[in-house]
């Protein structure tokens, strides 16, 4: 028999479902999504390929609330949860969050407010329990705010500032928390945009995961040569950092 159950929220994306294939060869999973017909072809998918069992539950950014999704986690998986791998994020198209407010809210909602709402109901019973890990994967995009995606490198930043707090009270708990900043990603999210170079493969960075909690790391970089492209990024001085077009 595998072990406890990891919960992964935005088992539907691509680094969701790499996650999902990564943990399923030694845990059980429970999957939660938006669209319910795509997460349960990604159970079936997952069940066939590694032989876990999988379970499923309904999840909406937008719309569920955090504390009684959680509680239906613990349901589900007995209360033998040992983590949660939160992977949902929504990138603006077309750059209505720099304009439209609701479209900004939705991109702070997803990639900061929602993902974090989900750690704060886990966060007691975890502490509690005193073993267990709770990753956030957040985008190098919070690093340093560019013209090109401020909005949801915004949100990003915010969830990485979160995350920090967060390993900072749960420390003392035993808690590993893990913060994963990816660059470009070969997604759904990034088909078609312009400009994109050193493009990793979900796997990837779904290994990174997996490694990360394993050495019970804080920050990572996937892969890893963006902490260094990050910190050039970062010392270039203001004056022309305003000219560049990045």
């Amino acid at each position: 028999m595998k072990d406890s159950y990891v919960l992964v929220v935005g088992a539907n994306s691509a680094i969701g479902r790499a996650v999902c294939l990564r943990y399923g060869k030694k845990n059980r999973i429970l999957l939660a999504g938006r669209d319910a017909a795509e997460i349960e072809t990604v159970a079936a998918d997952l069940r066939i390929r590694t032989g876990t069992t999988v379970a499923t539950v309904a999840y909406d950014a937008m719309t569920t609330d955090a504390a009684a999704f959680f509680a239906r986690c613990l349901d589900l998986a007995g209360n033998d949860l040992d983590g949660i791998v939160i992977c949902q994020g929504l990138m603006d198209e077309g750059d209505h969050a720099k304009n439209d407010p609701n479209a900004l809210a939705r991109i702070v909602s997803v990639n900061f407010t929602s993902a974090a709402a989900i750690l704060t109901a886990a966060s007691a019973w975890f502490e509690q329990r005193k073993r267990g890990f709770l990753v956030g994967v957040g985008s190098v995009a919070g690093d340093r705010g560019r013209q090109s995606n401020y909005p949801y490198g915004a949100a990003k930043a915010a969830f990485a500032t979160w995350l920090d707090g967060l390993r900072h009270r749960l420390f003392p708990a035993g808690i590993t928390v893990v913060t994963v900043k990816p660059g470009f990603v070969d997604t759904g999210m990034t088909w078609g945009l312009r400009g994109l170079f050193l493009v990793a493969s979900p796997d990837s960075v779904a290994r990174d995961v997996e490694r990360a909690v394993e050495k019970r790391r804080t920050v990572v970089y996937t892969p890893w040569f963006w902490r260094w492209i990050l910190m050039i990024i970062r010392a270039v001085p203001t004056p022309i950092f305003l000219r560049s077009k990045l």
